[in-house]
């Protein structure tokens, strides 16, 4: 009987220290604001833990509303673990791109004079007569260059979209899309990151 009386007491002190340990000294207890002090609420419990035995319920349910959850690692976390995609607690999270990034400025007229000449220079059909539309055409794919510069395939790909014409509208190919790239490389985008 004392062993239980001893096991009973020990495991409501523990409870009482926990939770004296987890508040943060803003919140008070019922007999708190009875005592009007933050050290009355152990001394009752502990007061009343070794003046009677408690029953059986009592420990186990003051042990369990006063514990603080722990962590897998037995941590006691101070606040949620972030969720969702993406979500890493052990690093912050990484700004996103700007909308533009990698979007070159516009050229001068220097400057967009030398980007018409190596497209006509690929395929005349290219420009086609529009060489303001040519060269915005060429700020989007240098954005996609400097956003997949290794990606060879998609950068083929991106190409042919952006540059199309009537008498090409899935694009002027893959070996016309590579050297557009390339003439966008040498005349326009800005250099790799």
């Amino acid at each position: 009987m004392r062993t239980r009386l001893l096991a009973a007491t020990l495991t409501a002190l523990a409870a009482v220290s926990l939770a004296a340990c987890s508040s943060s000294g803003s919140s008070t207890s019922r007999n708190d604001s009875a005592a009007g002090s933050p050290t009355v609420a152990a001394t009752p419990s502990a007061g009343s833990t070794t003046s009677g035995a408690p029953t059986a319920s009592e420990a186990p349910t003051a042990q369990t509303t006063q514990t603080a959850p722990t962590a897998p690692d037995g941590t006691t976390p101070e606040a949620p673990a972030p969720s969702g995609p993406g979500a890493d607690a052990s690093a912050p999270a990484k700004p996103a791109a700007p909308a533009d990034a990698g979007l070159p400025a516009k050229p001068d007229a220097d400057a967009s004079g030398k980007l018409v000449a190596a497209l006509n220079a690929i395929d005349p059909a290219i420009v086609g007569g529009k060489p303001d539309q040519a060269v915005e055409q060429a700020r989007k794919q240098c954005q996609s260059i400097y956003q997949f510069p290794k990606d060879k395939a998609k950068l083929i790909d991106l190409a042919n979209q952006h540059f199309t014409s009537p008498d090409h509208p899935q694009g002027f190919g893959p070996d016309a899309a590579t050297k557009i790239n390339d003439a966008l490389r040498a005349t326009l985008c800005p250099p790799p990151r």
